[in-house]
């Protein structure tokens, strides 16, 4: 492998494009910006950055650094590891780590239970349009007692669905 071609490319895939891991990124910043209600603008103003800025992120164009990427988690109030949930292998071998690993050493670091993953509801489309649409709710009180009503019908053992 030449080293320094991979070197070269900073970061980017053959031909110049994003790399994957950094596209993952900016994907989990706009998923939780969104989910927030937060536009491109507000998120900007709050970094101190440019919205031109947020949008180079969000697309993987410009690779977000650890200290902009811990300011990002606590303006969207978020974990760090939120912004590498759900990398699939494809995209984790991308990584500078996992293009530098020799194909006979290639590292099971990552792998996850694919059956797991297919179970997770952070993944479907239903968990982030609910999530939208609770944030919609203008009056917080209602919001509240629906968030309330929920929690207390998952936790029931009626079989009244099933009925």
């Amino acid at each position: 492998m030449d080293f320094t071609k991979e070197k070269s490319l900073r970061g980017r895939v053959a031909g110049g494009g994003p790399n994957p891991v950094d596209v993952h990124v900016g994907s989990r910043i706009r998923l939780r910006r969104t989910i927030l209600g937060y536009s491109q603008q507000y998120l900007a103003r709050k970094l101190g950055l440019t919205f031109q800025q947020v949008q180079k992120y969000e697309k993987g164009f410009n690779r977000v650094g650890a200290s902009r990427l811990w300011d990002i988690s606590k303006v969207l109030r978020v974990p760090m590891d939120f912004f590498f949930e759900d990398m699939d292998k494809e995209t984790v071998d991308h990584s500078p780590m996992m293009l530098t690993v020799p194909d006979s050493e290639e590292l099971s670091l990552f792998a996850e239970d694919e059956q797991e993953m297919d179970l997770d509801p952070m993944k479907k489309k239903e968990t982030l349009e609910l999530v939208r649409a609770y944030y919609n709710i203008s009056n917080r009180q209602i919001a509240k007692h629906l968030f309330d009503l929920i929690v207390t019908m998952s936790k029931s053992n009626s079989t009244m669905a099933d009925e």
